[in-house]
């Protein structure tokens, strides 16, 4: 099932009416040839989980960060940005009506993806006349191969660089993602898990993986990238507030990759990924090993990515005390 909104601006005010369908079994959408978003890329989206605690009930982690970033998001592609109040009643709908579809407690979860498209008709290059705001799903298990807390196998790009200042490295859209999927494809070919990508200015300080934020961990500091030309994650958002509240230091500044690869742990993060362990970085020539192995051989997990993946998915399928009121019921 899918939830589905459009706008069009109102004729005598010029404001955006927003009109809701009912939430609807999921299908295909029709677009004309000059759609906006066919032609000019105006689309954003949202990624966010539900999850089925071990009392049954179904469960969403701060929903309203993503209605925010959304709505940045929007602002910045001269979108209309669907209003909180409209986000977040159709992501409730959304899990309501495919609560079926949520997997068992610690079995995985119901992946949400929030789309906001510029469905209107437009030759010239402008913003799109109307805009279609739709909500769909599907159950997920663990992002990487090998499964969650698998410590993954990071490759540096040296050429490709992801986002530039000034750009629209901060904002989910989705023009950000398909010009990755070349270096993404070749590093996955050489037996690596993603792309670590450096900043376009001086080719020395990390941004971000793929699809998530990353974090050094230098004894009980923690270290990651400043927003800018990142993505300001929701579940980076929520690492640092855990990671402050378990006695570390938190700083938000740029990160020298040969400053990464001294790091006694390294870890990404995200709503997809939520805490990946990172285990093997390669830049240029030179590599480091961050995980041990354990008896069977495999790369153990480091204790602060471990750790904070514990607290955060207790919190997120409340097994966990939830001291920051992040956990929304449906």
């Amino acid at each position: 099932q899918m939830f589905l909104a459009t706008a069009t601006r109102d004729p005598a005010t010029q404001e955006w009416v927003w009109e809701e369908e009912p939430v609807q079994p999921y299908r295909t959408l029709t677009l004309d040839p000059s759609a906006q978003v066919l032609n000019y890329g105006q689309s954003i989206f949202e990624g966010m989980k539900a999850h089925r605690t071990a009392e049954g009930r179904l469960v969403l982690f701060r929903p309203g960060e993503n209605a925010a970033r959304m709505a940045n998001g929007a602002s910045r592609m001269s979108m209309a940005p669907p209003p909180k109040d409209l986000f977040l009643r159709g992501v409730e709908e959304v899990v309501r009506a495919n609560a079926q579809f949520v997997p068992p407690n610690g079995k995985g979860s119901l992946y949400l993806r929030p789309l906001l498209l510029g469905t209107g008709a437009i030759l010239g290059l402008g913003p799109a006349p109307s805009y279609t705001f739709l909500i769909y799903c599907s159950p997920v298990g663990g992002y990487f191969k090998g499964g969650q807390l698998t410590p993954i196998r990071l490759k540096v790009e040296e050429t490709f660089h992801r986002a530039a200042p000034g750009g629209t490295g901060n904002t989910k859209c989705a023009g950000n993602y398909s010009p990755v999927l070349s270096v993404q494809l070749q590093a996955k070919e050489q037996g690596f898990s993603d792309v670590l990508y450096l900043d376009a200015v001086e080719n020395k300080y990390v941004e971000e993986v793929s699809s998530c934020n990353i974090f050094a961990v230098f004894g009980k500091k923690l270290v990651t990238p400043q927003l800018g030309t990142i993505l300001p994650g929701v579940t980076r958002k929520s690492i640092i507030d855990l990671a402050r509240s378990k006695g570390f230091e938190v700083e938000e500044r740029p990160l020298s990759i040969d400053e990464v690869l001294t790091a006694d742990e390294v870890f990404t993060c995200g709503t997809a990924v939520v805490v990946s362990p990172v285990g093997f970085i390669e830049h240029g020539g030179k590599s480091r090993t961050f995980c041990e192995d354990g008896p069977d051989g495999s790369p153990i997990p480091g204790p602060v990515a471990l750790d904070l993946y514990q607290s955060l998915t207790g919190i997120q399928q409340q097994s966990r005390e939830d001291p920051f009121g992040w956990v929304l019921e449906v």
